[in-house]
């Protein structure tokens, strides 16, 4: 409840309370009726199961009375050698038709005496092996019910097979002045005790079957599906429980077993009921809970709601204001209203909002005042390394009395050192940085002779163009020490300048191993997480276009490994070469770690810092393919620069502000092109997307 509001609170705690009493009322609620309706269900599942037991003895008296008759009021009292029952048993049969199948009379030897209204036995048929003639003759006193089966003996034309229950019987036969045992067959239809239990049902899913002493099953409501392995039954375990009511679980579900013993036959009536599923009474019951529940959640709503609205107005509206002030709104006037709290809390805010944005405005001058200094600290640093293998190089060509090459190099060396001087300066036109990279790239081809070439290449328009200064020697130094490591002699580096539209773009190009993608991310690593690799972001700005898709208005300007450099009349670059796209990554702001001690980092974040953070540096590389590293800058003619210099020192004489910085309006809604535009008046001109007004950046004025 962390970002919960007062009225919210109120609400919940209130309700929570309530609803609480209310849960535990019906629990206990439930809890008395659930236990009275158990009951019940035990009591109301004995009595069906009772009932059912009492139909089925009934059923079978039936049957076994029919027995009596067919034995003590037929056979006993004929004589088989002179006459037939024949007429008899058909009428005690066509009187009980619909529950029998067959009544048939075998001799001992399992020869057929008489049968109704079957005529004969099959040839095959051996009614000596079966289990009811087996039964009744090993135990002559009882009568044999048998499990349900196919009566397959008789041979009839129809309806051969047949589920029926075989009642058999030992019965004396009388055939002259001799006596002797004989088997009485009753088939009982199988369908029609199927019919006496299926029409008993119990409640709440709950159903009845029927199993022999022995567990095995006579009826089940699903009997195929467990004869099929697809259901499951506890019959075996139920064969052993005695009459009255017991708990088991099957396949996870509890339920209620209710058994009872049938008289004669000692079958065994089964009544199963789910004790986990609720019965139609208890779902009522549950469903008038809930909405007696609901109904007080819904009455202690209205309360709360009027009681908490009361308590929380005053400040719901003073959080308006202070989410005025959270978004960035520190001269929203703040409520004061309500009680002396709320007013005093609300005076109190107002007061704080406004002295944070005093010390806001205080720490973002500071802070860039700050960061300017380090660049300007960074700008001014030479690698001593790279100086110091330019004199030894020199050294060795007097030494080898090659003086027009020595010549060659120190008049290079003090044009470099001019330019990246240029009078304290950070912003000079496109000529004197191509100048500056290329008097860079003849004192490297000179100190690693042999293992590159290079060329120039810009547009016309593009050398009057204002640039920040020592963007190209940075990322140039980059190519020769990591481009061109395993380069022996076919190495290239291309330097392009080109407009597009507003904007500057400025490329290094290089034909070394290149990079994967990690690698390009490494790139831009700070040097104490240069062990962990993070990602690198693609950058907020437009994507720059291909060097290879520039424009072509006039000629090119070329220097090739001879490090001449041509007037630029035309712009003739060729395009990329064919392939599958190389990924470009466009690095966040760091800072610098290797090279020149100005770093590829380090031009990134100085082209960010004075131009907005729509611009900046991308990479283009892919393994054994090369990189390209894109510098993207406002195009800017570098003689607006010169003529506001002017402008901006009369203005900053008079105390005035800056005017590219009053006239830059933001490019986007963050407010970082503003705070660009207050650290470099190009920044305000980038941010505009365009315009002729520009300053010069305060502390760089020779």
């Amino acid at each position: 409840m962390k970002n919960t509001s007062i009225r919210t609170t109120i609400f919940i705690y209130f309700t929570l309370t309530a609803l609480a009493a209310s849960v535990f009322i019906g629990i206990s609620f439930y809890t008395r009726l659930s236990g009275q309706m158990s009951q019940t269900i035990r009591e109301e599942s004995q009595i069906l199961v009772n009932q059912t037991g009492r139909s089925m003895d009934s059923y079978l008296r039936t049957i076994m009375k029919l027995s009596d008759s067919l034995y003590y009021g037929v056979v006993k009292n004929a004589d088989l050698s002179d006459a037939s029952i024949n007429a008899e048993m058909t009428l005690l049969y066509d009187n009980n038709k619909d529950n029998l199948e067959n009544i048939a009379l075998f001799s001992k030897e399992g020869q057929m005496l008489e049968s109704v209204p079957a005529a004969r036995l099959k040839p095959t048929a051996d009614v000596t092996g079966e289990p009811w003639f087996l039964n009744a003759l090993s135990r002559t006193e009882n009568l044999h019910f048998s499990t349900p089966h196919v009566q397959s003996i008789f041979d009839a034309n129809e309806n051969q097979y047949k589920w029926v229950v075989t009642l058999s019987r030992a019965v004396e036969i009388t055939r002259g002045p001799d006596t002797d045992q004989g088997v009485l067959l009753i088939d009982i239809r199988y369908n029609s005790l199927e019919q006496l239990m299926d029409g008993v049902a119990l409640g709440n899913g709950g159903y009845v079957y029927l199993i022999s002493n022995d567990g095995e099953l006579i009826y089940h409501p699903k009997a195929q599906l467990i004869n099929s392995g697809r259901a499951h039954e506890n019959h075996l375990e139920a064969a052993a429980y005695k009459d009255g009511n017991h708990e088991d679980e099957l396949d996870g579900v509890r339920r209620l077993v209710t058994v009872k013993t049938v008289g004669y036959t000692g079958w065994k009536i089964v009544g199963v009921t789910p004790l986990d599923q609720v019965p139609l009474n208890n779902i009522k019951t549950q469903l008038l809970m809930v909405f007696i529940v609901l109904f007080v959640i819904f009455i202690l709503t209205i309360i709360n709601s009027y009681i908490s609205r009361r308590i929380t107005d005053p400040i719901k509206e003073l959080e308006k204001y202070v989410k005025k002030i959270e978004d960035g709104q520190l001269d929203a006037q703040v409520y004061t209203g309500g009680s002396y709290e709320i007013s005093h809390l609300g005076t109190t805010v107002g007061r704080m909002a406004r002295q944070i944005k005093r010390l806001m405005d205080d720490i973002v001058v500071e802070h860039e005042s700050k960061r300017r200094n380090e660049f300007d600290t960074l700008q001014s640093q030479i690698n001593p390394h790279f100086l110091y293998n330019t004199l030894d190089v020199i050294v060795w060509m007097i030494e080898n009395e090659k003086q027009a090459d020595a010549v060659k190099a120190v008049t290079a060396l003090a044009r470099f050192f001019r330019i990246s001087l240029s009078g304290g300066r950070s912003i000079i036109p496109v000529q004197d940085e191509l100048e500056h990279v290329r008097n860079y790239l003849m004192i490297q081809h000179m100190r690693y002779k042999n293992r590159f070439s290079y060329s120039i290449e810009a547009g016309d328009d593009v050398p009057g163009l204002a640039s920040l200064k020592l963007v190209l020697q940075p990322l140039v130094e980059n190519a020769i020490y990591h481009g061109m490591e395993f380069m022996d002699g076919d190495g290239e580096i291309t330097v392009r300048a080109w407009r597009e539209g507003n904007d500057l773009y400025l490329s290094v190009a290089d034909n070394g191993l290149g990079m994967t993608q990690e690698q390009a991310a490494q790139l831009f690593a700070p040097l104490e997480t240069a062990a962990v690799r993070e990602p690198v972001s693609v950058g907020t700005g437009p994507a720059p276009p291909s060097p290879g898709a520039m424009p072509s208005p006039g000629a090119t300007a070329k220097a090739g490994a001879s490090g001449s450099l041509d007037t630029p009349s035309s712009l003739a670059l060729a395009p990329t070469a064919p392939g599958p796209p190389p990924f470009t990554v466009t690095p966040p702001m760091r800072s610098a770690r290797r090279g020149s001690g100005i770093g590829v980092r380090n031009v990134n974040e100085r082209i960010k810092l004075y131009f907005g953070p729509d611009y900046g540096l991308s990479v283009e590389t892919e393994p054994d393919m090369g990189t390209t590293v894109i510098a993207h800058m406002p195009a800017i003619p570098y003689n607006h620069y010169q003529e506001h210099m002017g402008v901006q020192e009369h203005a900053a004489a008079r105390g005035a502000a800056p005017v590219a910085a009053q006239a830059a309006q933001p490019r986007s809604t963050s407010g970082n092109a503003t705070e660009a535009a207050q650290i470099h008046p190009l920044a305000g001109r980038a941010a505009n997307g365009g315009g002729a007004v520009i300053g010069k950046e305060a502390g760089h004025v020779s």
